[in-house]
């Protein structure tokens, strides 16, 4: 493809995440299809079951653009075909947060075109740095995710089984996404660049958790 369609094609791409209509790889809805798993919320836990539902969706909306430009400029065909892949088993925690959301009632964040844009760029910059410093940015954010998973795990209801079972399922796959990435070669990256990573994660779950 010409430089020209592969612009048009992220824009596509862009456009349908940002309008929840990427499709991803059609896994089951983590919670039971069949049975309604929690117990009446009050609106105390509902608020904040869909204040971390926004936040985590938010991040998958970062986490689908972060991939895409770690893609858009990779020059190895292996490692760019598995930043696409994971990309796309990403889409489905994408979907599950929305479907959460809608079944609690509430909105995604109106900054997630911000995230969006912002993320491709942060993604492009660290590609450009070369395919290990890339694998060692994906195996870094995964990391940083399931810790941010777990934070939330532990603040939300109990009695939430539904939210429950999406977080714990996307930790898994965050965990796993990580070990593929250390084991495609990543570079593990410096402490500094670490710090402004969880800095940079702290402004857009701060401000999606609200906004």
């Amino acid at each position: 493809m010409s430089i020209l369609n592969n612009i048009v094609n992220e824009l596509d791409i862009a456009l349908r995440t940002l309008s929840n209509k990427k499709s991803g790889t059609d896994r089951q809805y983590p919670p039971d299809p069949k049975e309604k798993n929690s117990e009446e919320l009050s609106n105390k836990e509902k608020d904040l079951s869909i204040q971390m539902m926004r936040i985590n969706h938010a991040g998958e909306v970062a986490a689908q653009a972060l991939y895409r430009g770690q893609a858009f400029v990779c020059k190895d065909p292996k490692i760019k075909e598995h930043l696409i892949q994971a990309g796309e088993e990403e889409t489905d925690h994408l979907i599950w947060c929305k479907k959460r959301l809608d079944e609690l009632g509430g909105q995604s964040s109106i900054l997630n075109p911000l995230w969006y844009g912002g993320s491709f760029a942060i993604g492009s910059i660290f590609g450009l740095l070369g395919e290990k410093t890339s694998l060692g940015f994906v195996e870094e954010t995964e990391k940083q995710v399931v810790i941010h998973l777990q934070k939330h795990l532990d603040k939300i209801s109990s009695k939430d089984k539904e939210t429950i079972e999406i977080l714990r399922t996307m930790q898994e796959d965050e965990d796993l996404h990580a070990g593929q990435a250390n084991e495609s070669g990543a570079e593990e990256l410096e402490s500094p660049t670490k710090k402004i990573m969880e800095t940079t994660a702290k402004i857009m779950t701060s401000s999606s958790a609200y906004i």
